[in-house]
């Protein structure tokens, strides 16, 4: 018994330690798999919703890379179709979901893994722009500040994709 239990916990270390590689596979609009390949093994995760982004990083800060997806769907506490972001992670060797997020506040137009971060451009309703950060907390991604808000398109667009904070903060 003990020595399957130690051949158990190399087997589990061998996955934690071997390099591993997220992609995605896209079979129509509304099938995709996510694929998750360490050494010699690949598996796959059915996602069965349009995708538009695919990131990766350590979203939970385990030392594992996480896969960041971003689908269009609808939820069941927001019927509009709408962008969303699901994350993944690798549970021995194995895609299993971590967050599928309904919504993060305003309307997600995109968003980016920057320096530990899920960092975010959402819409407002009077057709203005926000960009924030968010970190991962006991479930989910909660909001940990704003970048800029209230600015055009362009502005939010330089600023999700600078690695630095834009100069134009405002509280």
């Amino acid at each position: 018994m003990r020595r399957c239990a130690l051949c158990l916990a190399g087997w589990l270390m061998s996955m934690v330690c071997m390099a591993q590689t997220y992609g995605m596979e896209r079979v129509n609009d509304t099938l995709t798999y996510l694929t998750l390949t360490t050494g010699n093994y690949t598996g796959r995760y059915t996602v069965r919703f349009p995708v538009y982004r695919l990131e990766t990083g350590d979203v939970d800060g385990d030392g594992l890379e996480d896969a960041i997806v971003g689908v269009v769907n609808r939820t069941r506490h927001d019927p509009n179709l709408r962008k969303r972001i699901h994350i993944f992670k690798n549970v021995g060797g194995r895609i299993r979901p971590m967050w599928l997020g309904s919504q993060l506040g305003g309307i997600l137009e995109d968003f980016r893994f920057i320096d530990g971060q899920v960092r975010t451009l959402q819409s407002t309703t009077d057709g203005r722009y926000v960009v924030m950060t968010h970190r991962w907390r006991p479930f989910g991604l909660g909001a940990d500040s704003i970048l800029v808000k209230n600015v055009s398109l362009e502005e939010a667009e330089n600023c999700l994709k600078n690695t630095k904070p834009s100069p134009k903060i405002e509280h």
